[in-house]
């Protein structure tokens, strides 16, 4: 049996991160003569039916990191402008699934988003505004500037980037993976001294 769980990254042709995709959607890019190269280790390999005529079944191999057709200009004009959706899972693991009061590590279920100007001041749902903390440090802070409620901010929040954003959008990011969308990461990344705290 196949284990597959895996995603695979797509990228476009100048191996710009895009998306993470489902084995599917990757033999559905093969079939259509949509990937341009490969790059990382084999994933897959999808057996399909057997050709009347042949006798020759069709095998598919889909590699951990697939590039595409379809360089878009306007696309990687926008990604250095692009800022992406707020959500608690890529919070939580962008601030290494730490309470940045405490400095202690958390399941995701008991993590909570803390705004460290808080909305009732006037701050904003947005990246560089929030932080993940344990709901213990959050219900102490409440509506108080971190300073007000005698708790020290470990690290300064930022907006990630698109190729960081794809990293925690991930699920079980392979080390080939890792070591690609390293290689977009800003050089002043946070992330990469977060990630080597975690090896």
């Amino acid at each position: 049996m196949v284990d597959l769980i895996y995603q695979v990254l797509r990228t476009d042709v100048a191996g710009m991160p895009l998306e993470w995709i489902g084995y599917q959607d990757a033999v559905r890019l093969y079939h259509l003569g949509q990937v341009a190269y490969t790059c990382g280790a084999l994933l897959y390999r999808i057996r399909g039916g057997t050709n009347a005529r042949t006798g020759r079944r069709t095998v598919i191999e889909v590699n951990s990191i697939i590039a595409t057709y379809g360089y878009h200009h306007a696309l990687a004009k926008a990604r250095d402008h692009y800022v992406p959706p707020l959500n608690n899972p890529a919070l939580f693991k962008r601030d290494g699934r730490l309470c940045l009061y405490c400095g202690r590590r958390f399941m995701d279920r008991d993590l909570s988003r803390d705004h460290v100007t808080p909305l009732s001041r006037g701050g904003e749902d947005v990246w560089n505004n929030v932080v993940a903390a344990c709901k213990r440090c959050n219900n102490h802070k409440a509506g108080r500037s971190p300073e007000e409620a005698g708790l020290e901010l470990l690290a300064v929040p930022f907006v990630p980037t698109h190729a960081e954003y794809i990293y925690l959008q991930g699920h079980r990011v392979l080390t080939d993976q890792m070591e690609f969308l390293l290689a977009h990461f800003p050089r002043t990344s946070p992330l990469h001294q977060r990630l080597r705290l975690l090896v």
